[in-house]
């Protein structure tokens, strides 16, 4: 039973994240479309605007997906910063079965973005990739992956309830991020869509991919996880024990 389980687990990750790196490796081109369409060159705040407005529907879109597959998510980082903060529980069984389910979904996300997106628009694509040397690198994607892990969790499970205002601080967060990020590391915070495009430029099996966008995302994660839970969810008192009467 726990078997199966697990195994449904890491179908429906490996589903959801081919759809969310299929989908989001569009956000440029959807952007420069977009902007194109409404004719709106003035400023860079426009296409910011977008790209936020973009990124919210599939945030929204993808929460009610993954909701629907019984809690299924498209970041290895997550999986653990939900374990870490003691939000989830799965098995270590199940873990170590969802994180290569999430990378190979990734695999096929890129592959079908790269032959899907129109030719005008394919040099939008290619994923996040190192700026600069692979420590400053490392160090950029550990401490951009805490942070948005952070925000991610105080969102959640602190945040507002109303679902859109919730997408919406999730959409800002991870854009802000993205463009501190950009000179670093591309930034990526999720190692499964950094693994699908540095398999598609086969550099997926160096010490620098592993480094930057395996070891350091996921100590960040987890360093945010526990200051999380150290912070806004403290251990309940013990209880007294109670005297007997005589």
């Amino acid at each position: 039973m726990a078997m199966g389980a697990a195994v449904r687990a890491a179908a429906a990750d490996g589903v959801v994240t081919f759809l969310w790196v299929l989908c989001v490796s569009t956000l440029g081109a959807s952007t420069a479309a977009v902007t194109t369409y409404l004719s709106l060159h003035e400023g860079i705040h426009y296409a910011l605007l977008v790209t936020v407005s973009i990124l919210t529907l599939l945030l929204f879109a993808f929460n009610l997906l993954c909701d629907a597959l019984g809690g299924a998510s498209f970041n290895p980082t997550g999986v653990a910063a939900f374990y870490a903060a003691g939000l989830t529980n799965p098995s270590l069984f199940s873990i170590a079965l969802r994180l290569p389910a999430q990378a190979a979904g990734a695999v096929g996300g890129a592959l079908a973005i790269s032959e899907l997106m129109p030719e005008k628009y394919k040099h939008m694509l290619g994923g996040p990739s190192l700026k600069v040397d692979p420590h400053t690198g490392a160090v950029a994607e550990g401490v951009l992956t805490f942070v948005i892990t952070f925000a991610v969790l105080c969102i959640i499970v602190k945040g507002p309830r109303n679902p859109i205002v919730k997408t919406a601080m999730l959409s800002v967060s991870t854009v802000s991020l993205v463009l501190t990020g950009a000179a670093y590391t591309g930034p990526s915070m999720n190692p499964a869509n950094a693994f699908g495009w540095a398999y598609i430029n086969n550099r997926h099996n160096t010490w620098e991919q592993l480094y930057v966008y395996w070891i350091c995302p996921f100590v960040g994660a987890i360093l945010a996880a526990w200051t999380f839970k150290a912070v806004f969810l403290p251990l309940p008192a013990p209880s007294k024990p109670k005297t007997k009467k005589a």
